[in-house]
């Protein structure tokens, strides 16, 4: 399969090269094997993204410039898609996220098992809680360079899940195993995501509201899907300044608030979470990836 990677950056100077590094071959398990492309979109950031295609060896980069753009990422999803080869789609809508090094290797191996496979990898916040509470007690980049310091990434990737944390969704308990409302790293085949009407632009809150949620439920539900959540794969969010992650939780409640209002006025419905039979791939490939462990 040929896959093309849709990564979308809005002011994130900071966290870009080091997303770009984790999408290298020579940090993806068999990324020299693997024939894939990442299509960086700068989505109209304020000052434009100064991004050396040479400082990423082996990693084939095509960068478009988004001016003026819209506030939501739709437009710069849909964009990005249209400038991409690959007839398998990886979307990160938010650019700001550093994958372990299995995770495109293992999204390949479910292209090959399944016909129409909706591949879901799961959400961790570097820090040491959700950064919405961990940004209020004095998590910064300043603290995030550190713990990125402290275990020598990206010498080994596998080591985010030392300094990471899982989304958990108001879930008491999490393991690899619960079911997943979005995907910041979401493989679906390009037929699929036309198919389902790509990113709809209707979605226009800054940061997109709901976009990312509605396009993997849309996905999921789409006759002759197969939804496959990925085991021992994760990708982690940098802080950077979310729209909802930096704010205090009343401001964060009350743009989820107008975000599920949206969504209800866009698709007649509130329910957010696809009920399809999940499936599961992957492996645990260190202790510390052993989320069910956690308190």
């Amino acid at each position: 399969m040929k896959l093309s990677i849709i990564l979308v950056a809005y002011d994130m100077q900071r966290e870009i090269p080091r997303s770009l590094e984790a999408l290298c071959p020579s940090y993806q398990l068999g990324g020299d094997q693997l024939d894939y492309e990442v299509v960086l979109v700068d989505n109209g950031s304020p000052t434009p993204l100064a991004i050396n295609a040479d400082d990423y060896p082996g990693l084939r980069l095509q960068q478009l410039r988004i001016d003026d753009a819209p506030p939501s990422p739709s437009y710069a999803v849909n964009a990005g898609v249209k400038a991409a080869s690959g007839d398998v789609i990886c979307l990160m809508i938010d650019g700001a996220h550093l994958l372990t090094p299995g995770t495109l290797q293992w999204a390949s191996r479910c292209f090959a098992a399944f016909d129409n496979p909706v591949v879901a990898t799961r959400y961790f916040y570097l820090g040491p809680k959700e950064q919405p509470e961990s940004i209020v007690e004095g998590y910064d980049q300043a603290a995030e360079d550190k713990l990125l310091a402290k275990i020598a990434w990206p010498s080994d990737g596998y080591k985010l899940f030392e300094i990471g944390t899982p989304l958990r969704n108001g879930a008491n308990k999490i393991t690899w195993f619960n079911r997943m409302f979005e995907s910041n790293c979401l493989f679906l085949r390009r037929s699929l995501f036309e198919e389902i009407g790509g990113a709809d632009e209707r979605f226009d809150f800054p940061g997109g509201g709901f976009v990312n949620l509605d396009i993997y439920k849309q996905a999921l539900d789409a006759e002759g899907a197969t939804p496959i959540q990925l085991v021992g794969e994760g990708s982690f969010h940098q802080v950077h300044g979310g729209t909802t992650t930096n704010s205090s939780e009343e401001k964060r409640q009350q743009r989820l608030a107008l975000y599920r209002e949206q969504y209800k006025q866009i698709r007649g419905h509130s329910e957010l979470v696809s009920d399809k039979v999940l499936n599961f791939m992957g492996h645990l490939p260190t202790k510390a990836s052993k989320i069910h462990l956690r308190n």
